[in-house]
């Protein structure tokens, strides 16, 4: 670790002396409701369709887990679950959304998103807002807000990709898309044999998903369009468990299935100076785990919601989402939630004030309230000051709500409350950007599993340091850093958050030649409290590093050659304790397009 971090203080170093001529691109966030810079506000950051590309990986847990904060724990590679913690917040304060509809599994027990079955090959790009944003996005979006844009595609698309493991990736995508309309559909496919994914086991666990698009727009006149998008996924994975009688990480012949469509319609109308969109969304999701104890779930999700957009000042609302689930022990339940937002934007000199509100008012539980304020300062020489200050909350999982495998009797719950800052100096020159953030984050009343059933006991707290930067060396090189200390406690019983890492970083170079691409992608964590191997006792993963490698050759303006490598040194490492990830893997492919 602490060579990783030599490596890149020499590397910020070289790039800020060799950077010159060319301004750094404008990068544009619109998960904040109103599209605004990235040094407005505080904790954002954007991966592009080309970055996707450069990178050449499969999935999108490998490119969040180089955002400074963002912390991925999977269960072993090849379709191992995953959980998403962002600035050491737990799994469920991570909203996650799709084309703008929340994808959180409503039958998982805390509600949260498991991003291993989550395809590169047809998102244009991803969005990360660090911090507590209830006042966006309502319950869930606590420790954050991932927003993933999917594509569009003007002709065709076809990559075909197989390697080490019997791995193969596959995809292919048509559209036409031009001002006035839009029509594409896509397929992506990924398989591969895997390896165990018990760092002790010995079977290989294979993993296969199938991932379908269909999306247009229709502009009908100057004032009224629509749109509307079609998703469906369909996974399967091998995994590894306790196994009987030892009830000790191992081999297991257990697999899970999932199957999710997801749609949305949406109709936007310029009408009294005011752009207008109502939209309605749904998401449903199959999930059967397949063992010794089978079980199946279901979950869905419809959200109606309208906005109306001024510009880029102010923008306000109102939307009803209904959730429901139908869990294994034959317990369900139907939670609804009607809420009201509003975001505004004013300049005075050299400041912008950014200001949201929010109520929601759940079925089941309070209504609640939360907000954020951010102001930023332009310095001058490029130099930006921001500092902000928000809440969220989070309502109990309908798991939790209806106490499910619970053994004592059920006791009422609490929606979890959090607050958050954020200070922020950032730097913009021709040809680097860099930023530091500083960052505290509460969060109380947290539902824990105790004694048998869900209570209100925790109270956490993290606060950290988040540096960044992006530089262009020259025309053909540029570099991309990213460095986050972590400190993360259970204020309760003042021990360390599980699954957090007190350091982590990545560094990414990218080279343009001619015909020639090519990026190199190092990354590297602390150890970090985990879970031991019998399930309940507590144990440090040791830290780790790990690079990957990209080469793309254009042989033509229609055919491109790829290559990628995979843990360059071949190094055995854990993402989770007891769970392996793969050894060095090689992957060959072709590219086509119109």
């Amino acid at each position: 670790m602490r060579t990783f971090l030599i490596a890149t203080t020499a590397l910020v170093a070289t790039a800020s002396a060799a950077c010159a001529d060319t301004p750094v691109d404008e990068i544009v966030v619109t998960a904040a409701r109103l599209p605004t810079a990235p040094d407005l506000i505080t904790g954002a950051r954007v991966i592009d369709r080309a970055e996707i590309e450069a990178r050449g990986v499969a999935f999108a847990g490998d490119l969040l887990s180089t955002i400074p904060g963002v912390a991925i724990a999977r269960q072993g590679g090849f379709g191992g679950l995953a959980a998403i913690r962002i600035r050491g917040a737990s799994p469920d304060k991570t909203l996650v959304l799709i084309d703008g509809m929340p994808v959180g599994d409503a039958a998982e027990p805390n509600g949260s998103y498991d991003p291993s079955t989550l395809q590169l090959a047809d998102v244009e790009r991803l969005e990360v807002l660090s911090g507590p944003h209830g006042s966006l996005w309502g319950s869930e979006a606590v420790g954050g807000v991932i927003a993933i844009t999917t594509r569009e595609i003007d002709g065709w698309r076809a990559e075909a990709e197989a390697g080490s493991l019997e791995t193969f990736r596959g995809f292919a995508g048509a559209g036409l898309a031009k001002d006035s309309y839009e029509l594409g559909a896509s397929l992506a496919a990924y398989r591969s044999s895997g390896v165990s994914k018990a760092d002790l086991g010995t079977e290989k666990d294979g993993f296969k998903i199938l991932t379908a698009n269909l999306g247009g727009r229709y502009t009908l006149s100057d004032t009224v369009r629509l749109s509307g998008r079609l998703r469906y996924t369909r996974s399967k994975a091998e995994i590894d468990g306790y196994a009987p009688p030892a009830f000790q990480l191992g081999d297991l012949p257990d697999r899970y299935k999932n199957r999710a469509w997801q749609g949305d319609v949406r109709a936007s109308v310029d009408a009294l100076g005011l752009n207008h969109e109502i939209s309605f969304g749904v998401y449903d999701l199959h999930r059967t785990n397949l063992s010794s104890f089978p079980s199946s779930f279901e979950a869905d999700r419809q959200v109606l919601r309208w906005t109306a957009r001024r510009g880029e000042t102010l923008v306000f609302g109102a939307e009803h989402q209904q959730s429901s689930a139908d869990l294994s022990s034959g317990a369900g339940l139907d939670l609804s939630n009607t809420a009201v937002f509003a975001v505004g934007r004013a300049e005075a000199g050299p400041l912008t004030f950014t200001a949201s509100a929010r109520h929601d008012d759940p079925e089941a539980f309070r209504g609640k309230t939360t907000g954020r304020l951010a102001i930023a300062a332009r310095l001058g020489g490029g130099f930006t000051a921001t500092a902000s200050v928000g809440t969220g909350f989070k309502t109990p999982s309908i798991s939790q709500a209806v106490c499910d495998f619970c053994f004592t009797p059920p006791v009422p719950l609490r929606p979890e409350e959090a607050e958050g800052y954020d200070l922020r100096f950032g730097w913009t020159g021709v040809r680097i950007s860099a930023a530091v953030t500083g960052y505290r984050l509460r969060v109380k009343d947290q539902i824990s599993y105790s004694a048998g059933r869900y209570i209100n006991i925790a109270r956490t707290g993290s606060s950290g340091l988040e540096a960044e930067l992006n530089a262009e060396i020259t025309d053909a090189w540029s570099v991309k850093l990213a460095y986050a200390r972590l400190d993360a406690i259970d204020r309760t019983t003042l021990r360390s958050l599980i699954r957090v890492p007190d350091h982590s970083g990545a560094a990414a170079l990218f080279w343009t030649e001619g015909p020639w691409r090519g990026a190199l992608t190092a990354r590297a964590e602390s150890s970090q409290t985990d879970t031991a191997r019998d399930g309940f006792s507590r144990v440090r993963r040791p830290g780790f590093v790990t690079a990957d490698a990209s080469l793309a050759y254009e042989v033509s303006a229609n055919a491109t050659l790829t290559a990628r490598i995979e843990n360059l040194a071949d190094r055995g490492y854990q993402e989770t304790f007891g769970y392996r990830e793969a050894g060095r893997t090689i992957q060959i492919g072709v590219r086509f397009k119109d």
